[in-house]
């Protein structure tokens, strides 16, 4: 007997997401295929008001985000069944991989499963370029896992990269591209078979997680930059201490691409005192003097600062590339104008701990990148010079 299910996209409800929720697109073309009706529940007045107890005969619900929001008691409800790593991040061994069945994890997605959705918010007036990724793209894992073991991370007990499955298995020819969720494709011991299906598809792709650019070679730098990518290449820079790994990474990375690069910069972790925040103005530095974009990601932690100000302002500069490029961090602040929050943390900051903010905030992207640019083919001249002085 064929069976009516409900689908709950919590983060949606939420606090709205660019992005559908990929277990969500599996139930649903699982469900479809064996026959059930599927309908995406689209406000929880169904649960707290409705009968959707009996309205669906089962109804499931993903978080991947533990701060969003459950407005139900979940176990009240004994036809629901909930997941994703929103429920269950610290327990992980494997990526994440045992919280969907095998025959649902490996099963095509229902990227129709949002469609009536999209169609609502277009027509009140939301642009149709917001839901690029429901419309446009094939979305799945190649790979899961990391080695790296970062506490912060779901894939902080994982043994290593794996394969996951063949890109055949949620591509959709009818999609102009694909976006990939893997956690460390270039950890992957066979990154190179990825990379020829992705390019046998024809279509232009991306990752979405942050690259693993400490591990960059001559070989992976030709093979990404000659790619069909589609948007910013994105690696990550989480650890001060590895900054002279991820240093190595671009210099090589950048021997092959001379499009500026992005990397996510992980701060208020460890710890939200005044050495977090140097650590964070470090790495911007670092960046800025090879021509990167950082990109600051807060963890949840920040708040609990005394200085939690400083990282909403380092966010709000880094994060707006129009800003980042052309004005330092004081330049930035003082744009706010003088009676603004942005200005009072500034100040704040640079009152308790002038020596950061005299080393840090004058900095600017276009003049670390230009004497950057300047070393390099100074450099360059210099090589040649002693090239050709060797042939005399």
């Amino acid at each position: 007997m064929n069976k009516h299910i409900g689908i709950i996209d919590a983060d949606l409800l939420g606090h709205g997401t660019r992005h559908p929720n990929l277990a969500c697109l599996k139930l649903s073309g699982y469900h479809k295929a064996q026959g059930d009706q599927v309908e995406l529940i689209e406000s929880w007045d169904e649960l707290l008001h409705g009968d959707a107890a009996e309205t669906y005969d089962h109804i499931y619900l993903a978080r991947v985000f533990d701060f969003t929001h459950i407005p139900i008691d979940v176990d009240a409800y004994p036809n629901l069944s909930y997941g994703g790593t929103g429920f269950y991040f610290l327990p992980f061994s494997d990526g994440g991989e045992h919280m969907l069945p095998h025959a649902i994890e490996h099963h095509m997605p229902d990227y129709h499963l949002y469609d009536h959705f999209v169609a609502k918010e277009i027509a009140r007036g939301i642009k149709a370029t917001r839901f690029r990724d429901y419309q446009d793209y094939s979305i799945g894992f190649m790979t899961r896992g990391c080695f790296r073991g970062c506490h912060f991370c779901v894939n902080q007990h994982s043994h290593g990269v794996r394969f996951h499955a063949h890109v055949g298995e949620f591509f959709d020819p009818s999609r102009k591209y694909i976006y990939l969720w893997d956690d460390n494709v270039l950890g992957y011991p066979k990154w190179r078979e990825v990379f020829d299906e992705l390019a046998a598809t024809g279509r232009r792709f991306q990752f979405r997680q942050g690259m693993d650019i400490r591990i960059m070679t001559p070989e992976k730098a030709k093979t990404l930059s000659e790619a069909k990518y589609i948007g910013d290449y994105i690696f990550a820079f989480d650890h001060p201490e590895e900054r002279r790994e991820i240093e190595r990474g671009l210099q090589c990375w950048q021997q092959y691409n001379h499009k500026i690069t992005k990397l996510y910069v992980l701060c208020g972790y460890d710890n939200q005192d005044q050495r977090d925040i140097a650590s964070t103005f470090m790495r911007i530095k670092v960046l800025m003097r090879y021509g990167c974009l950082p990109y600051i990601m807060r963890h949840e932690n920040y708040v609990k600062s005394k200085y939690r100000g400083t990282y909403i302002n380092l966010a709000r500069w880094c994060n707006q590339p129009n800003f980042f490029k052309k004005k330092s961090y004081r330049q930035y602040c003082e744009s706010n104008g003088e009676a603004s929050a942005t200005m009072r943390y500034m100040r704040e900051f640079a009152h308790d701990w002038p020596d950061i903010a005299e080393a840090f905030y004058d900095l600017r992207w276009e003049d670390l990148r230009f004497s950057a640019l300047h070393r390099q083919i100074f450099s360059a001249h210099s090589h040649m010079a002693f090239c050709r002085a060797s042939m005399l």
